[in-house]
């Protein structure tokens, strides 16, 4: 069952660069248009999870226990976190302007576990020889990706997604302590309605929605990522940290392949061994530690 749980939410967030790809690529919708929708539809979904759980929890917990839990302090998100959440949100959709599916989600995944790794560095954790030489291959290999020519991919399209990816990165680790990161991310999916709506104000002359980029908005909102985080985080339950760590990165590979074969895109040899250079690195920051302490 963990492995259904796992398999489906990986292809469920390779499924994001997909679909905005798809709508972007195709001019269903413009980028603002998607992360209004797909952050909208993504607050709806999540709520309605959250109120199945809670409503299935009540029903099997006695009412004392109900009385007690009402009088703990539940968790509901951040601002900070939400913030971060609609740079991301906001940041990769503009990125997919210009980047192909599979540099995309490279570029995305692989700047999320680099900053995770660096942050680790800043609490004085002090890595190994192989992590360091993980961590230089990864940096090495993003600097291949976008050598030696700098509008291939977009330099632009590049910038925006590594922003995305240090909102991720940060949003993971202001959130890795919760203890309901169902409900956590329910309400920082709520906050940012505010920024949302200050959104759709200033686009509100330039965007333009088509009932193709509208649906594929949906899908992406509130089933990838609504039902995809749900999924996650059941998966999670099952899975060590370094082993959740390391799964994430297949969903570049899956996202490339969705790319050829939605998009029809081209998996250059350049981007392969770029591929190979970053998540390779990664791979091998995350699991030296593991094996390095089993020796």
């Amino acid at each position: 069952m963990v492995f259904i749980l796992t398999l489906l939410s990986l292809v469920a967030f390779a499924a994001n660069s997909v679909l905005c790809r798809i709508a972007l690529g195709q001019n269903y919708v413009d980028p603002a248009g998607f992360t209004i929708i797909r952050l909208l539809s993504g607050s709806i979904a999540l709520y309605l999870i959250l109120m199945v759980q809670q409503y299935r929890r009540k029903e099997e917990r006695s009412t004392v226990q109900q009385k007690n839990e009402l009088s703990l302090k539940q968790p509901k998100g951040s601002w900070l976190g939400s913030i971060l959440l609609f740079i991301y949100a906001l940041s990769f959709s503009y990125a997919y302007g210009y980047l192909d599916t599979g540099t995309g989600a490279l570029i995305l995944f692989g700047s999320v576990q680099i900053c995770m790794v660096l942050s680790v560095l800043l609490t004085k954790h002090k890595l190994l020889k192989a992590e360091w030489f993980g961590l230089g291959l990864a940096c090495i290999g993003f600097i291949y990706l976008i050598y030696p020519d700098l509008t291939t991919p977009s330099l632009v399209g590049f910038i925006l997604m590594m922003l995305s990816g240090v909102a991720w990165a940060g949003y993971t680790i202001i959130g890795k302590g919760s203890k309901s990161p169902l409900m956590d991310t329910c309400y920082n999916f709520f906050r940012t309605i505010p920024f949302v709506l200050v959104l759709m104000l200033l686009t509100i002359s330039t965007t333009e929605y088509s009932y193709r980029g509208i649906l594929l908005a949906v899908l992406s909102g509130a089933v990838m990522s609504g039902i995809g985080y749900a999924i996650w985080y059941s998966a999670l339950t099952g899975l060590t940290t370094t082993k959740a760590a390391v799964l994430q990165l297949l969903v570049p590979v899956i996202a490339t392949l969705g790319g050829v074969l939605f998009m029809h895109e081209v998996m250059t040899i350049h981007l392969q061994i770029s591929t190979i250079m970053v998540l390779g690195g990664i791979a091998l920051v995350l699991l030296s530690k593991r094996l390095y302490q089993s020796q």
